[in-house]
């Protein structure tokens, strides 16, 4: 027997007065849950990122319907260009007065036997999802440091710990985010600043369910022991959490937001 998923946790202003900056985050997916959730939690402003212009600006009207205390504003940008990323930050200092949580959310996957991947195919992947990341904490230490304040949360894979076939690119990049997100915490925590990440396996949404097999799903579902994907919001409360205060002596660690059997 499968059990449902759990009801929906409402707010309990966990980041109440804070000023968030989330990349990838329109649509769908975990980013777009995690947005509303930091505006559900009670956020003074929540900033969002995403390169599609029509569908950030959609996800700027819903996150804004659901608590109009919370300043609600959206960038395009690419993390893969330099430039896009220290203009997002530049704007994201000036429209909220100084960010105190960024949530590094883009990334790219692929389906690809390594030995029919292209150096592009690589390249692009490692680039969104592993350079991306480091790029936005990069630019954003640089203005965190001197408050000697701020928390970065990271969205890794369960691919950075085990073997998928087809997902070398992916997994090799995700992996790369862990490393990160240990040696960049290490370097911040003497200015105060906390650095932890969240590793999810399957959550299910609707571009997920658009770009991969349907067979392929069942089988990582069942691996699950729900027997079932996770809610991308149940995902996102453990952003929240890392986010929080209530995470105030975690840094360096990465959290698996995983019910896989051994």
């Amino acid at each position: 027997m499968i059990p449902a998923a759990p009801n929906y946790v409402g707010g309990h202003q966990l980041l109440a007065g804070k000023k968030i900056l989330i990349t990838a985050s329109a649509g769908a997916g975990i980013g777009f849950s995690a947005a509303q959730r930091c505006v559900e939690e009670g956020a003074a402003v929540v900033m969002i990122s995403d390169i599609h212009e029509g569908r950030l600006a959609k996800a700027v009207e819903a996150l804004a319907a659901i608590n109009p205390d919370c300043h609600v504003a959206g960038k395009v940008a690419n993390v893969t260009v330099e430039d896009d990323v220290q203009a997002l930050v530049d704007w994201a200092e000036h429209t909220s007065g100084g960010v105190d949580v960024l949530i590094n959310n883009a990334g790219l996957g692929g389906t690809k036997l390594l030995v029919d991947m292209t150096d592009e195919e690589w390249s692009r992947v490692l680039d969104v999802t592993l350079t991306g990341t480091m790029r936005m904490t990069r630019a954003m230490l640089r203005v965190m440091q001197p408050r000697k304040s701020g928390v970065i949360v990271n969205n890794a894979s369960v691919l950075g710990w085990r073997a998928q076939v087809e997902q070398c690119h992916y997994a090799a990049a995700k992996a790369g985010v862990m490393a990160l997100t240990r040696c960049s915490a290490m370097e911040s925590a003497p200015y105060g600043i906390r650095i932890n990440a969240v590793s999810p396996s399957i959550a299910m949404h609707d571009f997920l369910r658009k770009t991969t097999p349907p067979e392929l799903l069942e089988q990582l579902a069942a691996k699950e022991a729900f027997g079932r994907p996770a809610e991308v919001w149940e995902v996102a409360n453990v952003m929240v959490f890392l986010a929080s205060d209530y995470a105030s002596y975690m840094t360096g660690e990465v959290v698996s937001v995983s019910s896989q059997h051994a």
